[in-house]
């Protein structure tokens, strides 16, 4: 069923590579605001709150119950605006388990995002990613 999910995500305008596999109870807000790159992967139970653009690269793996969250509202605004921030995940990257991406965060390409991690910030290529607030342990070669 992998072909048949990606032509109903193109029918309501994502933009999906070859190959990619969404799985069937992955929860997506706004189709047209999807990105998703050649042979990549988003598991079971996972949630792309698509308010802004996410792009997510080739060959990635965004992995079961993970959420992106591409939305959240000005907090110095006392009408609380709502923002649309993108998210990118590049090339190669691992999403884990149950982990967090916030808005307007940025995933370098091999980058690893380890289980239930809260990512609010930028992550540099190469690197693993853990715990709340997410910190690098080390860079994914040594």
């Amino acid at each position: 069923m992998w072909g048949f999910r990606r032509s109903i995500l193109r029918m309501f305008g994502a933009q999906v590579g070859s190959g990619a596999h969404v799985y069937p109870t992955v929860k997506i807000a706004i189709p047209w605001n999807i990105r998703l790159g050649q042979d990549c992967a988003v598991g079971d139970c996972a949630i792309l709150y698509s308010l802004g653009l996410i792009s997510i690269g080739h060959r990635c793996t965004i992995s079961q119950g993970a959420h992106l969250c591409a939305g959240t509202h000005d907090i110095a605004d006392p009408a609380r605006r709502l923002l649309k921030l993108p998210i990118c995940v590049g090339n190669d990257a691992w999403v884990c388990a149950d982990a967090f991406i916030g808005p307007g965060v940025n995933i370098g390409n091999g980058a690893i995002v380890g289980a239930r991690a809260v990512v609010m910030r930028d992550v540099q290529a190469s690197v693993i990613m853990v715990g709340n607030p997410a910190q690098q342990i080390r860079s994914v070669t040594e």
